[in-house]
């Protein structure tokens, strides 16, 4: 035979057999990040060797597993505000909860391998929030203070700025306070009268724009007399009960808080009384002299 005939019949022959073709399940863009309120596409591409219509099932993993596309028909939480377009899923107007991990599972019960999946990322962006303040109506000079920030709801989380009259403050090593702005406190050490004003927190991060608290006023006040003199005394007090303990533990050392001893009785003596003289017996006795005169 011809080798060029030879030829044609083994081409004709890889042709006619089948090849081997497994599911395959992939993902063009396997990170999706949005903005809250607004449609995400979680895109999920397959193919099949035989089946022509594979079961499609979309599953999100939180602290468990659930079911977002199952049966041909979308669960309760997403039905109304998500479709599919082959694979694909779009859920409209995401809130922060839908942000997680999804996966897309294709099975095609016809093919030699009749499984494949696809994970997609969703992060949901949240512009900042009113954040909320904490700033008390009055404290005393000298003392220390903490003022707080904060804005739970903003993704990426929020960075802080704190204004007092309208002016930003910046920490700097010649001012009396510290400013942390990722914890959104303002401290410090020891407050004085010029610390006084309206304070306010503002909010920001990447996704949209800063939001700010309504400004708070601050007083600082002095402590009044009669507090003062309370104080004094106070303090003058325990002095001189720490002072008299100091004086009875040296006497009681030298021996000066001692009782004598030697004290005496206070009880009256009374000496013995003598005995009874003794009774003779009558029956015994003699008359040794006359009693006749």
């Amino acid at each position: 035979m011809h080798p060029m005939r030879i030829l044609a019949l083994l081409l004709v022959t890889l042709l006619q057999s089948p090849v081997s073709v497994s599911v395959t399940v992939s993902s063009s863009k396997p990170k999706v990040e949005v903005h809250e309120h607004t449609d995400a596409m979680l895109a999920c591409e397959f193919r099949t060797e035989k089946d022509p219509n594979p079961r499609i099932e979309w599953k999100k993993k939180g602290q468990g597993v659930t079911f977002v596309f199952f049966n041909h028909k979308f669960t309760d939480s997403y039905a109304g505000r998500a479709n599919m377009e082959g694979a694909t899923l779009t859920i409209h107007a995401v809130t922060q909860k839908d942000s997680g991990e999804y996966r897309c599972e294709v099975t095609a019960s016809e093919d030699h391998v009749n499984l494949g999946e696809a994970t997609v990322t969703l992060n949901v962006l949240v512009p900042p929030h009113v954040p909320s303040c904490e700033v008390p109506s009055s404290v005393f000079v000298g003392a220390g203070l903490e003022l707080l920030c904060k804005d739970k709801l903003s993704v990426p989380p929020a960075t802080y700025r704190w204004y007092k009259d309208n002016k930003a403050l910046t920490d700097t090593a010649d001012t009396s306070y510290s400013v942390d702005p990722n914890k959104g406190s303002l401290k410090f050490k020891s407050v004085s009268k010029t610390d006084a004003g309206m304070y306010r927190c503002e909010s920001s991060n990447s996704v949209g724009a800063p939001k700010s608290c309504v400004s708070q006023q601050l007083k600082v006040i002095e402590y009044p007399l009669n507090m003062t003199i309370l104080i004094a005394g106070a303090a003058g007090f325990v002095t001189l009960v720490f002072f008299c303990c100091i004086c009875v533990c040296v006497c009681r050392r030298r021996g000066c808080c001692r009782k004598d001893r030697k004290t005496k009785s206070t009880k009256s003596y009374y000496p013995p009384s003598p005995p009874p003289p003794p009774i003779r017996n009558i029956k015994h006795y003699k008359q040794t002299h006359s009693f006749m005169i």
